[in-house]
């Protein structure tokens, strides 16, 4: 029997505003059966999105959600958390919001392994604004803002999130949505800060100018830039260059979850006494 999405979406605000072909949708629904294969209430589950295309998120699934401010999501994930330390917090940024404006608060939330799950949509531009240059925006590649090809080097948000300190470090890609939702569910269930990199495509604000205007073609661009861990990790070092590994990168489930350290807080505060760590 096919799965049924709608107890899970708001059908009112269908269809979705992506465009045709958006890797979005396809996060949706692996972000959807993530949680219905783990059984989760919808009434504990708080989605935060930002603003671009990825902060349409919060509009269409039917849980509790905030759509906040240009950057701020991780900001405002971090409160909810820490005032409902027994809820699920899912954060949804795109590239230019969660590793630009939004930079310093991602790499904050790392630092402090709270227990969020903070998807980042990487279609490597800014979407919903006309195709601005992103902090993952491949060098050499047309931009509005790099018209003669990008110059700026470019992050690898996993290896970023690692260094911040996250706990649970995973990429994967719109190309196999089932892995998709196999990796949601394992971050989903850590303790701690759970951050994904997931490529998908932008294929009218990325695509049209260069070289990849149709869906399949920026996903084919995609499919020879990943390559699964295993095989990644057995490459020289020549071979990695401009390859991105895929699964699981890190785990991590001995590291403090930052909510657990904030009881401590709050128990010394009572007792007045000094935190025992």
């Amino acid at each position: 029997m096919a799965f049924n999405y709608d107890k899970y979406l708001r059908t009112d605000k269908m269809p979705t505003l992506w465009c045709w072909g958006c890797g979005d949708g396809v996060i949706l629904k692996s972000v959807i059966r993530a949680i219905d294969k783990l059984g989760w209430d919808m009434d504990d589950v708080c989605i935060v999105s930002g603003i671009g295309c990825s902060g349409r998120f919060s509009s269409y699934i039917n849980c509790n959600t905030v759509h906040t401010t240009h950057g701020r999501a991780v900001a405002y994930a971090t409160g909810i958390k820490l005032a409902n330390p027994d809820k699920h917090v899912i954060v949804v940024t795109g590239d230019g919001d969660g590793l630009a404006i939004g930079g310093n608060h991602t790499i904050h939330g790392c630092r402090r392994n709270i227990g969020l799950n903070h998807i980042v949509i990487n279609n490597f531009i800014y979407g919903l604004t006309n195709s601005q240059t992103s902090p993952t925006t491949p060098q050499g590649m047309w931009t509005v803002t790099m018209q003669y090809g990008n110059v700026d080097p470019t992050f690898d948000a996993c290896k970023l999130a690692e260094g911040a300190g996250a706990s649970f470090i995973a990429r994967e890609s719109v190309l196999d949505p089932k892995k998709l939702e196999k990796v949601f569910v394992e971050g989903f269930k850590h303790n701690g800060y759970s951050f994904f990199d997931i490529f998908s495509n932008c294929h009218i604000n990325l695509g049209r100018k260069n070289k990849m205007g149709e869906a399949a073609q920026n996903l084919n661009w995609i499919e020879s830039i990943t390559v699964s861990k295993r095989k990644y990790d057995a490459m020289s070092k020549e071979e990695k260059k401009g390859k991105f590994p895929t699964g699981v990168l890190k785990k991590d489930e001995e590291a403090a979850e930052y909510c657990e350290l904030y009881d401590k807080v709050i128990e010394a505060a009572q007792n007045k006494t000094k935190v025992q760590l």
